[in-house]
């Protein structure tokens, strides 16, 4: 089922071979259903500031530092990159924003599917654009066991947010692997395409309002509706990759 692109992925890029060690998670829209939430929040608080940011383009800049979103929306309506004081005003207002709500439910057969990919022995390394501590610190109690913080990259990790592919090199590197030893669990764009850029297998999951086309445009190698359907459709995926080698 997965074979064709198995093959056009190893193909493109010059491999022989798939040996799976680790699967890169990201986090919002992904294990928690926290974008809704971070569009509006991110939505409320730029117009507090006199900018304007939509909920629906919110979705597009999802894994992009804080400071990257709001210097291109400042750059586009004000002709210039935000100051240091103004983003850590607008970027401290809109984590309170985000903190009105209430916390954001795991995503639907993400608790699931960890724990299959766990039993398999594989590394599971989370790889998020947040630095938010009030997602990070839910971690362990929502998804028991599964996560190591030595095995997760955070905006604190990183000089260059998605879509630059640092996250995800340096997530390859935390867990010790090469880009053709894992793949990358994505729902926005912009992570998609840089776990693209970082030559790694990426399944997109359209967990959010976007087409499947602005997905697959990114670089998704295969995509899936929810995570539900990624979490019945693991065990023949991975059957697939193993099949690959």
């Amino acid at each position: 089922m997965y074979k064709e692109a198995l093959n056009k992925y190893l193909e493109t890029h010059g491999l022989s071979t798939f040996n799976l060690k680790a699967v890169l998670f990201d986090m919002d829209g992904v294990l928690y259903n926290s974008m809704p939430i971070h569009a509006d929040s991110w939505h409320v608080v730029m117009e507090r500031f006199g900018l304007h940011l939509s909920r629906e383009e919110a979705y597009m800049h999802e894994g992009r530092t804080g400071a990257g979103t709001i210097n291109i929306i400042s750059r586009r309506e004000r002709g210039r990159d935000a100051t240091p004081e103004e983003i850590e005003m607008i970027y401290t207002a809109k984590a309170e924003e985000f903190n009105k709500h209430s916390k954001p439910d795991k995503m639907p057969g993400a608790l699931d599917v960890l724990n299959q990919i766990k039993a398999n022995g594989l590394k599971i390394i989370l790889v998020t654009g947040s630095g938010q501590k009030s997602l990070l610190e839910r971690l362990n109690r929502s998804f028991p066991n599964i996560f190591h913080e030595e095995l997760m990259v955070t905006a604190f990790d990183v000089e260059k947010g998605k879509p630059n592919p640092e996250p995800y090199l340096i997530g390859l590197e935390k867990g010790g692997v090469k880009a053709n030893e894992a793949i990358v669990i994505e729902n926005a764009p912009l992570g998609v395409e840089a776990g693209s850029k970082a030559g790694i297998f990426t399944i997109a999951v359209n967990t959010g309002p976007l087409p499947d086309k602005v997905l697959w445009d990114a670089g998704a190698n295969i995509l899936f509706p929810s995570m539900t359907k990624f979490s019945k459709q693991w065990e023949s995926l991975r059957k697939e990759i193993t099949q690959s080698n």
